[in-house]
């Protein structure tokens, strides 16, 4: 006889339906476990046998052979071990075979019988409910696999023991409950930082639209401290990217005891990160941070002193809104629709733009472009605004707070992204929530230019040699400011102010 139980294999975010398959046979007293599995799955066979030994139960003298189907799909991690162990139980008597039909199971076991937590639990729930099945997996998974419905059955075990007591009628567990992250501390607010109004409103502005933005400037002007505080003014995660998001840090196993959060994530790794950690990748294709950062922003300070190769690997991720992964046996696609913001320093000393400093290497000029020219022009290209962070003077760091702080600033963001969020679901579609991510053909009819407008774009373009992504990606910023200001109509004085973001650094003009 064959006991099978129903788990799942992942694909980026997406979990594959497997078939563990067990049979007893007579024959040499061997485990083996076929189905193409990676060293985590060929060492569960030692798991299970001392997790089963430890809960009381010992194997068979027989060939016990497991085979995860469909056997050319590849299978990688440690939440096979509770499936497998499971079938195994089922198969020598000790639960009811068919108790587990409408399951799917995930989970590792642990030498005494205990279940600990995996990751992906969150997928792992959703495509059993997609299924009609129920959820069986680690007790500390239950408040994150809860998300996924109301309706579909979690029995969330401890061990093995409590499991087969309860398919045994002699304990009953309950359902776990969703878990949410409590409110950590307060969030770094804007009225912190004395001084530098333009880069306030540039902010404000990349935060109302989903724009991309780079703070060019010399050290200690607060480029950090301003980026720093973006996740304050950004509106919370709607439901559908709160799942999206959770979907892929559960993937990752970034979900701390499955509590989930309405922030969007903010992501900022060092400048020593290779391709692999930024845009994913590894033996096990797990995702990098420009995933992790999906629905929120990806901070890169000190820009230009990232891998080059790195920095490019952003370029595509940055127009398709995800991450192919391909290795030769399988290929894997990660969402990755984040905001890029970035900070750099002028030149390597960083003060070659202050007046009367004079560089000892080489001039001025050249000492900026040696150091600029580490960033590739395409790269620039995808910034929708380019500002310069000035130093702050004295004068204003002895000036009391301003009076506007992030919440006011969040206010108008949260209007103007209502806007946008309505705009596109008018025009069917919904899965558009900023002017950043609209396609080239939506923003140019939203956009809607009258016959001076048009004019002063058509100079622009060709004075500015804009490329055709500079183009619409200066209409994207005047639709925002647009926004920002209520107005239907995209006027004048909103692409006077889109297009001066768009040239204020030189070498965004020449990579154009």
């Amino acid at each position: 006889m064959v006991v099978r139980v129903a788990t799942v294999a992942f694909e980026g975010i997406e979990a594959r339906p497997i078939d563990v398959q067990v049979q007893l046979s007579n024959g040499d007293v061997k485990f083996n476990v076929v189905g193409l599995g990676d060293k985590a799955v060929s060492e569960s066979r030692e798991r299970v046998r001392a997790a089963l030994n430890s809960s009381g139960l010992a194997l068979p003298a027989r060939r016990i052979t497991v085979n995860l189907a469909p056997a050319d799909v590849p299978k990688e991690g440690s939440h096979y071990d509770l499936p497998i162990a499971l079938a195994v139980m089922g198969a020598i008597g000790a639960i009811p075979a068919d108790a587990l039909n409408d399951y799917t199971v995930i989970g590792e076991l642990a030498l005494d019988g205990t279940i600990t937590a995996v990751a992906g639990a969150l997928p792992a729930a959703v495509a059993a409910n997609a299924r009609g099945h129920g959820l069986i997996c680690p007790a500390d998974c239950g408040p994150e696999a809860a998300w996924a419905s109301s309706e579909i059955d979690i029995l969330a075990p401890r061990s093995l023991i409590q499991l087969a007591n309860h398919f045994r009628g002699t304990q009953v567990m309950a359902r776990p409950e969703p878990a949410a992250r409590k409110a950590g501390a307060p969030q770094p607010d804007l009225r912190d930082i004395k001084g530098q109004e333009s880069a306030k409103r540039a902010l404000e502005i990349a935060a109302a639209g989903g724009h991309n933005l780079l703070m060019s400037g010399p050290p200690g002007s607060g480029k950090s401290m301003l980026a720093a505080r973006l996740p304050s003014i950004l509106p919370a995660l709607t439901p559908r990217e709160l799942l999206e998001v959770s979907m892929i840090h559960s993937v990752a196993g970034a979900l701390a005891g499955g509590q989930l959060t309405d922030r969007r994530p903010f992501r900022a790794p060092h400048h020593s990160a290779s391709m692999a950690a930024l845009v994913g990748g590894g033996v096990n294709a797990r995702p990098g941070e420009a995933s992790l950062a999906h629905n929120g922003v990806l901070f890169l300070d000190e820009l230009p002193e990232f891998q080059p190769h790195a920095l490019d690997s952003l370029r595509q991720p940055l127009e398709a809104g995800e991450i192919a992964i391909a290795r030769a046996n399988h290929r894997v696609v990660y969402p990755a629709r984040f905001q890029l913001v970035a900070a750099m320093n002028p030149c390597r000393c960083g003060h070659a733009t202050e007046p009367g400093y004079a560089c000892k290497r080489q001039p001025n000029e050249r000492c900026v472009a040696n150091y600029q020219q580490r960033i590739s022009g395409p790269l620039l290209d995808r910034f929708d605004l380019t500002i310069e962070v000035p130093a702050v003077t004295a004068s204003d760091l002895i000036l009391p707070p301003p009076a506007e702080g992030s919440a006011e600033v969040a206010a108008r963001v949260g209007a103007a992204r209502a806007i946008q969020g309505a705009r596109y679901k008018a025009l069917g579609l919904p899965g558009i929530a900023c002017n950043a991510a609209a396609p080239a053909n939506v923003i140019e009819t939203v956009a809607n230019l009258d016959a001076a407008g048009t004019k002063l774009m058509r100079d622009a373009a060709e004075r500015m040699r804009l490329s055709a992504r500079g183009y619409h990606r200066v209409l994207k910023l005047a639709r925002t400011l647009a926004d920002l200001d209520g107005v239907e109509a995209v006027g004048r004085i909103h692409l006077a102010e889109a297009l001066s973001y768009r040239g204020s650094n030189a070498l965004v003009v020449q990579a154009a």
